[in-house]
């Protein structure tokens, strides 16, 4: 089966979910996912197309003129004081979209909360038909691939999924043995970047690195190739913000250089056969 490449919208987040699907669609994308939960963080853009229907509808019309889906949204935020039906609104618009999946991460450090949370979360995404994957973050609470197992194997929802950023796969020390031993049907979708192997001495500059200093993949030290050669097969999301290759170059040039990186390494770096 042909390999599948989705753009993720922190990769080009400074345009707009219509916009930002023509880009992937004129540099060779399959689909995208789009960060139409906002997270309220100084500076960045509002996208929140369950408030913004003429957003709405101009990201529907882009959807229809270039043929590309939706393969996920974000960011669904486990934390302190939170509903999940906070989340109903932009679930609804991922369902009117055709979107499949959720990403989401923990940011609370009651681990009993969390999984009240999410079970909570998992059951409004299945009645909107989407799956919630969780993604560890190295910046988060849950940072780590057996915090991330442990969440999973505890919630049990039928709808819930691992989601493998290489970027926090690297930055938490990951084991690529230990992601052979998950069950294959938590992989929907992964992350796929590279940075530099010396990992940050602190938050500060790990969350710097992480919102404008990725790489693309071959030009830094992360073990790419064996991360996925542990993991099955499945949609390679590109999530590649770099503020000084899109200042050099511009959004659609970064989007197509960060795919056409991907597929270099990809080609010279094969799955096992056996994989």
């Amino acid at each position: 089966m042909e390999q599948r490449y989705s753009l993720a919208h922190l990769t080009v987040l400074g345009i707009p979910p219509p916009e930002m699907i023509h880009v992937a669609a004129q540099v060779g994308y399959d689909s995208v996912g789009l960060r139409i939960i906002p997270m309220r963080y100084p500076g960045e853009p509002d996208y929140e197309l369950s408030r913004n229907p003429q957003l709405l509808r101009r990201t529907k019309a882009a959807l229809e003129t270039t043929g590309l889906i939706v393969n996920d949204i974000e960011l669904c935020r486990i934390e302190a004081g939170m509903n999940p039906q906070d989340y109903a609104a932009g679930f609804e618009a991922g369902a009117e979209l055709g979107a499949s999946h959720v990403i989401c991460s923990i940011w609370s450090p009651d681990r009993d909360y969390s999984l009240e949370m999410l079970e909570g979360v998992c059951a409004l995404g299945r009645s909107y038909g989407l799956t919630i994957d969780l993604e560890y973050v190295t910046i988060a609470q849950v940072r780590t691939l057996a915090q991330a197992a442990d969440i999973l194997h505890a919630v049990g929802a039928e709808n819930i999924g691992l989601l493998l950023d290489m970027y926090h796969v690297h930055r938490a020390r990951t084991e690529a043995r230990d992601i052979e031993r998950l069950p294959r049907e938590w992989f929907n979708f992964c992350h796929l970047c590279d940075a530099p192997a010396r990992i940050p001495r602190n938050e500060e500059e790990m969350r710097r690195e992480v919102r404008e200093g990725r790489l693309y993949l071959g030009a830094g030290g992360i073990d790419v190739a064996g991360i996925l050669s542990r993991a099955p097969n499945m949609i390679y999301a590109i999530e590649l913000p770099n503020r000084a290759h899109i200042e050099r170059y511009g959004e659609l040039e970064h989007a197509r250089r960060a795919l056409q990186s991907a597929k270099a390494y990809l080609a010279a770096h094969p799955r096992p056969s056996a994989a």
